[in-house]
């Protein structure tokens, strides 16, 4: 009989890796999925779906991401503050132009399931607008070992 592993909350915690992703030139959507397997832990083999078994991810140069077809000027983002007339839409050029993090962001947490898991998840996605980062130290730390 084979049994299912089921891998410890300490196993996890001390097995998360540092993942770097270069976004200059990539498509949105395929990088937020890229980024989401990882944040998930999809591609580790200890994968279990009711816990959190995912990685660190750093991703940089999130102002140079491209979007396919005529999404620049089509793709808007809506929020609603509760009120009655309460809606606002913001058009992907202008989220993108104020803050390219948040498009970003948007498009991996969406990819997230919507459970417990979501907000722990999102808390090791670190997103940077041009190269320059602060976790350059944990990716020297892995290569040392």
């Amino acid at each position: 009989m084979t049994k299912t592993f089921l891998p410890s909350v300490k196993e996890t915690e001390s097995s998360r890796q540092w993942h770097h992703l270069d976004a200059s030139g990539k498509t949105l959507g395929r990088l937020a999925t890229q980024a989401a397997v990882l944040l998930m832990g999809k591609h580790k083999k200890t994968f279990t779906p009711h816990m959190d078994c995912g990685d660190f991810v750093v991703v940089t140069n999130v102002g140079q991401i491209k979007v396919t077809g005529d999404k620049a000027n089509q793709k808007v983002y809506f929020t609603h503050s509760g009120y009655a007339k309460g809606g606002k839409e913001i058009p992907f050029k202008r989220q993108f132009e104020k803050d390219p993090t948040v498009v970003l962001e948007l498009a991996v947490k969406r990819m997230l399931d919507e459970n417990k898991l979501r907000a722990p998840r999102m808390k090791r996605l670190k997103l940077f607008a041009g190269a320059e980062h602060a976790f350059a130290g944990q990716f020297a730390q892995k290569k040392a070992k």
